[in-house]
């Protein structure tokens, strides 16, 4: 009896966090849709993004390409509560944060040692099928870029 009771109440905690997860637009695949972003030349473009439960933090793994055209691959792992988290594989960051505004929209901030290399909002469409990313920074020759990315949902 005690241990059917203890599977029921660990089905049901499971649920729970299923359904917090499912809710979050931004979970899943998206790709870069490259006709519709207008990134100039020599930013690091992320071709695919992908958001997935980690336990009770969230997963985002990166594959593109560095602004020289090497393959590149970031991780960061974390919440969606504004404190820096670490991320690897980005050459000119070395932690993010993110931050939610409302169900469809965070912010998001990249750092190298401390300082702020990118800052972007994050907006994901009504329907879900979309997702935009608007971002400014400082590329490595010291120059200050802006860009925007459009990403469809796989």
């Amino acid at each position: 009896m005690k241990a059917g009771k203890i599977a029921l109440t660990l089905a049901l905690c499971l649920a729970g966090v299923a359904v917090c997860y499912a809710s979050d637009p931004n979970m899943g695949t998206w790709k870069l849709n490259e006709a519709k972003s207008k990134m100039p030349a020599g930013v690091m473009k992320n071709t695919t993004v992908v958001y997935a439960p980690a336990g009770d933090e969230i997963k985002v793994t990166t594959d593109g390409t560095t602004g020289d055209g090497k393959p590149v691959q970031t991780e960061w792992t974390g919440k969606y509560d504004g404190k820096d988290y670490p991320l690897t594989g980005d050459p000119s960051a070395n932690s993010r944060a993110y931050t939610k505004i409302n169900d469809h929209e965070l912010e998001l901030t990249n750092k190298m040692n401390g300082k702020v290399t990118v800052t972007g909002k994050i907006t994901i469409s009504a329907d879900g099928k979309t997702r935009t990313l608007k971002a400014s920074g400082t590329a490595p020759d010291g120059k200050k870029v802006s860009y925007t990315a459009f990403y469809d949902k796989q």
